[in-house]
């Protein structure tokens, strides 16, 4: 297998990953938590005595996927990536949350992007969590004030899809020393 062909399929293999992201964390706010309220979300601890409604979860991880979609297919794909999540985001979404949902999405995606992309081709780590902690924070305030005009819950989001990110930093760092090692260089 040539090196562009391994790196189509792994930039599909993210991407696709990505897409399901939005769908499953729309899908765990109504169905996986600790606490559910009646036809309301779905909380889990994110520390001991915070909670965040357990969708954050998949949020996080879509931030990470989102740089390697860009790493693996470019810059056109990683934004493509971002408008296709946002209407993904706002077609699955509870329709009392589609524009909250929505906007937020796009707008977290793109401050992930502008992070990403100077920082990505030096030091792919610091890139990945920087951008996405960025991408997090905005996620967390727009949707948080669009959805409910309150920034109660925001610390809960905040830790919550802070562990994804730190949590997918070993597969990144694995995912860079074999690039390194295959000579495997980004889009």
């Amino acid at each position: 297998m040539t090196l562009d062909t391994r790196r189509n399929i792994e930039g599909g293999v993210f991407l696709a990953l990505f897409c399901l992201t939005i769908p499953l964390a729309n899908w765990m706010i109504g169905h996986v938590g600790t606490a559910c309220a009646p036809n309301g979300a779905c909380l889990i601890p994110v520390l001991p005595g915070l909670m965040a409604p357990s969708g954050v979860l998949m949020i996080g991880v879509a931030l990470v996927l989102r740089d390697l979609v860009q790493r693996r297919l470019g810059i056109g794909f990683g934004v493509a990536a971002v408008i296709a999540g946002a209407a993904i985001s706002a077609a699955v979404a509870p329709p009392a949350l589609v524009m909250a949902s929505g906007v937020a999405f796009l707008l977290s995606e793109f401050a992930d992007f502008a992070v990403y992309t100077p920082l990505a081709r030096r030091r792919l780590v610091a890139a990945v969590v920087a951008s996405s902690m960025v991408g997090l924070a905005i996620d967390s305030v727009v949707f948080l004030w669009l959805a409910f005009g309150s920034l109660e819950f925001l610390l809960g989001q905040i830790v919550g899809k802070s562990w994804m990110v730190l949590l997918s930093i070993p597969f990144v760092m694995l995912l860079r020393r074999r690039d390194e090692r295959l000579g495997l260089r980004p889009a």
